[in-house]
């Protein structure tokens, strides 16, 4: 499985990217305004920078909701730098766009998934990857795993190659459910995927060790 990080920080996709570990990132309008980045320069110039620090796929997303604007918008998008990844909503407007894209040859994500049915409609479309948002249905008690475990099997079915994209990830259990299901790639905070790391028993385990390697000094 794959590991991106969710977020526009640099310090934290660079302690990510140190990690080892890391594949990729995903940013929207909402993580760059997190991070004060205003202005179609400034924000295709933080792009940019991001790209220079990961060697992966840079998940870029198109504020136009009309298809023609999600195009222009895409495109421009890609010419910034070879890993950029075009990000549109799940939306009709959304997926003629996605369809024009991939044709092209563009990669691209759709994302704002919360059904099966808008899976499937993305995957026919040629979505590079999809992004069914976990937590938010978590959120209204529904199941967000469920929907992934369920995506996993439709795509299987029919040998789609899309990638399925857990996003809006909460926790790292929601990172280790996502992988025993078989998503193809993960897209977390830094907090999540460094809670992968810890564990109570290592921690205690690793205190007796070191005390006890003191006693034979």
């Amino acid at each position: 499985m794959e590991f991106f990080i969710d977020t526009a920080n640099l310090s934290e996709i660079k302690e990510a990217n140190e990690m080892g570990i890391l594949d990729g990132v995903t940013t929207n309008p909402s993580l760059m305004a997190k991070e004060n980045i205003f202005g179609k320069e400034n924000i295709n110039k933080h792009y940019r920078q991001i790209c220079s620090i990961v060697n992966g796929p840079v998940s870029a997303e198109v504020i136009a909701t009309d298809y023609k604007e999600m195009v222009q918008e895409g495109l421009a998008l890609s010419d910034l730098h070879d890993n950029i990844v075009v990000k549109i909503p799940m939306t009709a407007e959304g997926i003629k766009a996605i369809r024009y894209l991939s044709d092209k040859g563009i990669r691209t994500n759709c994302t704002l998934v919360f059904s099966a049915g808008q899976a499937l409609i993305a995957a026919k479309a040629g979505a590079t990857y999809l992004s069914p948002f976990l937590g938010r249905l978590d959120d209204i008690s529904a199941d967000g795993v469920g929907l992934v475990a369920q995506i996993r099997t439709i795509y299987d079915n029919y040998q789609f190659s899309t990638k399925i994209l857990a996003a809006s990830i909460r926790h790292p259990m929601h990172i280790t459910q996502c992988a025993e299901i078989g998503a193809d790639v993960v897209t977390a905070p830094l907090k999540a995927i460094q809670q992968l790391i810890k564990h109570p028993l290592t921690d205690s385990g690793l205190a007796q060790f070191l005390k006890d390697a003191q006693k034979g000094g």
